[in-house]
């Protein structure tokens, strides 16, 4: 996704072009103009500039969202809404997923881990995730160590895979738990 396009720099730039405006009409005598455009103006470009330094753009997305729209529809609802929030600009957090990776007990105050992105995919029939963290100061053994807490985290019945593409990055990948790892209760 483009970063000029973040709604911070939209909002960046309709304050900057509505107080450039106001001090155009300003020193042109035009006091009708120059007023309202300028003293809008500097508030909205303030905020744009505020939610800019709070932006946390969104993961980049693998897979186009059409591509397993119907495998979406028969999967826990909670994966697509996984999806659909970690692929939107977020402000006021450190990183996509903060407050799932906190409880997991997966964070490292100066240096969290980075969802760079997050992949749809189809495995044996069974429609999944694949979230690609950078894992900057929390160790690959955190990571194991809350492998099983993973699956069962962001949706019931789920079972967490975790590999090393490549040193310094993770790839957690979430799928339905085959059968025999999941018993049914006989009544």
């Amino acid at each position: 996704m483009n970063k000029l396009l973040s709604p911070a720099s939209l909002i960046t730039i309709g304050g900057a072009s509505l107080s450039l405006i106001g001090l155009t009409a300003y020193f042109t005598d035009a006091t009708n103009l120059s007023v309202p455009t300028f003293f809008y103006g500097v508030p909205i470009f303030l905020i744009g500039i505020s939610l800019k330094t709070t932006e946390v753009p969104p993961a980049l997305r693998v897979v186009p969202a059409t591509k397993f729209a119907s495998e979406r529809d028969r999967a826990p609802e909670e994966l697509g809404k996984l999806v659909k929030d970690v692929t939107r600009w977020r402000y006021g957090q450190s990183c996509q997923l903060e407050a799932s990776l906190r409880v997991l007990k997966l964070w490292d105050i100066d240096n969290p881990p980075q969802l760079i992105e997050v992949e749809e995919l189809v495995k044996e029939g069974n429609y999944g995730i694949r979230m690609r963290f950078e894992m900057a100061a929390v160790s690959l053994e955190r990571w194991n160590a809350q492998k099983e807490r993973l699956g069962r985290f962001f949706a019931k019945g789920l079972c967490a895979e975790l590999f090393c593409p490549t040193p310094g990055a993770i790839d957690l990948i979430l799928l339905p738990q085959k059968q025999e790892d999941n018993p049914q209760e006989n009544e």
